[in-house]
């Protein structure tokens, strides 16, 4: 009720009566420094998507008409501040919900989002003038993972590790539950973690919160509310299995608007925008990517799609270029979809006998490395390769490991099957180790071992030690063809099934358990065409031409 005719933004002003009405105009007012662009900011224009998550988010708590939603748009789309900023203050400031739980990814997520949330209520001077000063950290607690207000409600950030069984604030449970990007990588890379994620969330989170109150039915008491906001990792990711639950509703999303029945590859990989991708990715060019946007740029009148989001994105270095470089993360990031998430890359692997792969008269041998990480479970494999260039240009991998070496305490086995390996094959010249782990330790050691090694020293053996920082997607997507169209021969006997295994499941490196031997693998086939072989100078007995 407004008290006075000229209180516009004051308390129980005319401002207030408006925002209560309506989440956008809160937003557009309330967090103009946030929501609109103004000469002094660098802030982006509104796309559609953000209005329809506020008119979503309208329907659950001004309406009261839905309980649970599923809000799927993608990354970059500023819906942790849309949706989990925004709306925890607009509940808080007219105390709709009285006690929050936001779910974060990570526990730092957590905390960041509390301090976010904490620097509105006390800095934010439309808030402070209407509402007051909400914040009193001399009475009630206010740390990095909770705020009590003045009025009498709570907000508690936590992360998706933590359990949700049990959480309450002065015996109150939950009567709103955002989860924001409540899954991550590791949630989706089997279907065992899949399953437990999905467990997780109906045993913790569904179970967390109140039921509704009805008297001779009317609602007394609305359910808790529960929002997920996230992308699609996975066909049966938690996102995904949320889209088809009766009792969300979900918003769903995507970067590029295609045209019915068209695809994301008839769009970019065809055409116009399939010329400029092969003048990005001409090899002979060397500035291909700066060329490919000017071949865009000639064109675009003919090749501008519809995109979500007009202020945010550029056609060509935010969505074509992100899509040829990581097809599997653009289409969870950015479309939001997993029709081929978790495709097989390999179809095929070309295998044959020792002997008939000995027969070959090789160019070109080296031997490549990928040293297992200590902190991910994904890289904990020692990966080695070693590969040859036969004269008719087939590509073939002789010898190929898969061996659990601990980093820390293994070091010295691992130069010792290095050198182990050199001796096996004496037409190794060349050694490709990756400098991630090490450093360059083990590159310096393996060349001391060789120099005191009286077999090996005189083979003049160059060792490439180097930081790995290329995309690894894109790295081992240059591969594909070759393999599958059997130009890389697997050694029958000598390349380990478990390999040949890791190689045949990678689906990506977002949604593979594994990727060492297929990344050792890409370094041998990009790397054996370009070393030189310098061959020993010999001198012929002038006798022989008399």
């Amino acid at each position: 009720m407004i008290k006075h005719s000229n209180n516009l933004f004051g308390k129980d002003s005319l401002a207030f009566a408006t925002a209560k009405r309506s989440l956008s105009f809160f937003c557009l007012y309330y967090l103009q420094d946030i929501f609109r662009v103004k000469p002094d900011n660098d802030r982006r224009e509104l796309s559609q998507v953000h209005y329809d998550i506020w008119d979503l988010l309208e329907r659950m708590f001004i309406k009261n008409e839905i309980h649970k939603a599923n809000i799927v748009v993608p990354r970059g789309c500023s819906k942790t501040t849309t949706c989990d900023l925004a709306l925890t203050l607009y509940l808080h400031c007219f105390k709709i919900s009285k006690f929050t739980v936001i779910g974060a990814k990570k526990e730092d997520d957590a905390y960041q989002f509390i301090g976010s949330v904490r620097t509105q209520l006390e800095e934010n001077p439309y808030i402070v003038k209407t509402f007051g000063n909400l914040i009193n950290a001399k009475k009630f607690t206010v740390n990095k993972q909770e705020i009590e207000l003045t009025n009498k409600t709570c907000i508690k950030a936590v992360s998706s590790g933590s359990s949700q069984r049990g959480i309450n604030w002065n015996g109150v449970r939950p009567t709103t539950f955002i989860a924001d990007d409540f899954q991550d990588k590791n949630d989706v890379l089997t279907p065992q973690s899949r399953e437990k994620k999905w467990k997780d969330w109906n045993d913790e989170v569904e179970e967390l919160g109140d039921t509704a109150v009805f008297r001779e039915g009317k609602l007394i008491k609305a359910p808790t509310k529960i929002i997920s906001i996230g992308t699609i990792l996975h066909s049966s990711c938690l996102i995904s299995r949320l889209i088809n639950m009766k009792d969300y509703i979900t918003l769903l999303r995507s970067a590029i608007k295609l045209d019915p029945g068209k695809t994301i590859e008839e769009l970019l990989d065809e055409g116009l925008w399939g010329e400029c991708k092969k003048v990005t990715f001409d090899l002979k060019r060397e500035n291909g990517i700066e060329e490919g946007y000017q071949f865009y740029l000639e064109h675009k009148e003919e090749m501008d799609f519809p995109i979500l989001w007009e202020d945010k994105w550029d056609r060509y270095y935010d969505l074509a270029l992100k899509y040829w470089q990581n097809r599997n993360s653009f289409m969870q990031e950015k479309m939001n979809d997993a029709s081929k998430i978790g495709e097989k890359w390999f179809k095929s692997n070309q295998v044959q006998p020792k002997e008939e792969i000995e027969a070959n008269i090789f160019k070109k041998t080296m031997l490549c490395v990928d040293c297992a990480s200590t902190d991910t479970r994904r890289s904990d494999y020692f990966a080695f390769i070693v590969g040859s260039l036969s004269d008719n240009d087939f590509k073939y991998v002789r010898k190929g490991e898969l061996l659990k070496i601990d980093a820390r305490t293994e070091f010295d086995r691992y130069i010792k099957h290095v050198i182990d390996l050199l001796k096996e094959f004496p037409n190794i010249t060349h050694i490709y180790i990756e400098k991630n782990t090490f450093n360059g330790v083990d590159a310096g050691k393996i060349e001391k071992e060789i120099m005191n090694d009286p077999d090996l020293s005189y083979r003049n053996i160059e060792i490439i030690n180097e930081m790995q920082r290329k995309n690894k997607n894109q790295k081992i997507s240059t591969i594909t063809d070759s393999v599958n169209n059997g130009r890389v021969i697997f050694c029958a006997k000598r390349v380990q099934p478990e390999a040949l295994e890791q190689l045949m499941d990678f689906s990506g490196q977002e949604t593979s358990l594994h990727d060492d031997f297929v990344d050792c693998l890409s370094e041998f086939c990009n790397r054996i065409d370009d070393i030189e072989v310098v061959h020993k100078l010999e001198f012929m007995d002038i006798k022989k031409l008399f």
